[in-house]
Formats: C-alpha cells, structure tokens, sequence
C-alpha cells in the first residue's frame, strides 16, 4: 500500500512539474495573456481537467512558477534563510558581500529573468496579476534593506546617503528591469551584467571611486 502511495505521489509530482516547464515556455513565447490552460495541457501532454484540478487557475500557475523557479527548488525556505543571503550577510568584507548579493541575483535571473519580464508585463493590465508583481517588488525591496542594514553595520555609508536610498539604489542596480535591459535586449552576458552591478554598488555605497 504504502509503494503504491508512493508510486502515486511520484507520478502527481512529475505531472505537476510538467505542466510548469509547459506553461514556463508557453509565457515566455507568448506572455501570460497570449497563453491558455488548454495550450498548456495540450503541451504537456495531459487533458485540461488535469490542470485546473492540480493549480485552478493560470494565476496560480504563475505564482508556483515563480515561488519554485526563484527559490531554485520545492523547499519551503524564505530568501533570509537561502545560501546566498546568509553568505553576504555573513562576510566580514563589504565588498564580499555586495558580490554575494549580485551573484544571488545573477542565478536567481538567469532561471527566472524572463518570467519576471511576463509577470511585469502581465501586470499592467491584468488586476489580477498585479497583486503579484506588487508583492514581488516589495519583498525585493524589503530584502535590500536587510541587506544594507548588514552593511552598514560593518561600514559607514558614505556621508550624506541616507539609509532609504542606500536600499533604493540596491533595489534599483539589483532589479530585473535593469537585467532585461542590459542582458536580454543588449545582450550582455550575465556575468557582465554581475561585474557591472557590483562595481556600481561599491561606488554607490561604499564610495569608491
């Protein structure tokens, strides 16, 4: 009994994250309006009651795909609590911390960069996706300011930058508008993009030069 419950957990699983690969790509090609619930089971190989019985509405596709894919995996773990925040908050160099926080961003970008881009687009005219790019934006934000209260503590901002815009430029120069801009329409690599950002931030509240 208890292999068969298995077994069936292990087939709902691989269902579930089918039908997230089909949506992830039926997005990314045609945005989130441009895609249907039967373009997505049609993907994914499965009838269309399936979808609407394991996610209900396209709305909540989305939002899994985007708690899964920017976490990196299926774990319950808040950001605070993620490898990479916990590196940059840890590291006794301001400047080590800064490249932890960029390269937390870059890996976060390159699995989920374009989703965020069909979100931000999906937002502006869709209320009910609004809700989620809000929600987005200010948890982005909220951890920028853990972020820089850490840095503060190991070095002084620079004169004259109040701690609001020290998190306002982390937010900014760390944002997935900025990411699309330079790697997905310029066609940075990321890497650049990383080595860009984190010279920015050091100068901005660091003060180096």
């Amino acid at each position: 009994m208890a292999e068969k419950a298995g077994a069936r957990r292990r087939r709902s699983n691989e269902t579930r994250t089918r039908l997230l690969d089909a949506a992830l790509g039926l997005f990314a090609a045609h945005g989130y309006d441009g895609t249907t619930i039967e373009a997505i089971a049609r993907e994914a190989g499965v009838a269309v009651q399936t979808v609407y019985f394991k996610f209900g509405t396209k709305a909540a596709i989305l939002q899994e795909l985007l708690d899964v894919r920017v976490a990196g995996d299926h774990e319950p773990v808040p950001t605070v609590e993620r490898d990479w925040f916990r590196a940059a908050v840890a590291a006794e160099d301001p400047e080590v911390q800064l490249r932890h926080q960029v390269d937390g961003a870059r890996e976060i970008y390159e699995r989920v960069g374009g989703l965020l881009e069909v979100l931000r687009h999906a937002a502006t005219a869709n209320e009910e996706i609004a809700p989620l790019w809000e929600r987005n934006k200010e948890q982005r934000h909220e951890i920028q300011a853990r972020l820089v209260e850490a840095l503060a503590a190991k070095h002084p901002l620079p004169a004259g930058l109040p701690v609001e815009r020290a998190v306002d430029t982390g937010y900014t120069l760390l944002g997935p508008e900025i990411y699309h801009l330079l790697v997905t329409e310029r066609g940075w690599t990321p890497q650049e993009w990383a080595d860009w950002v984190h010279t920015g931030l050091c100068r901005q509240l660091l003060g180096g030069a």
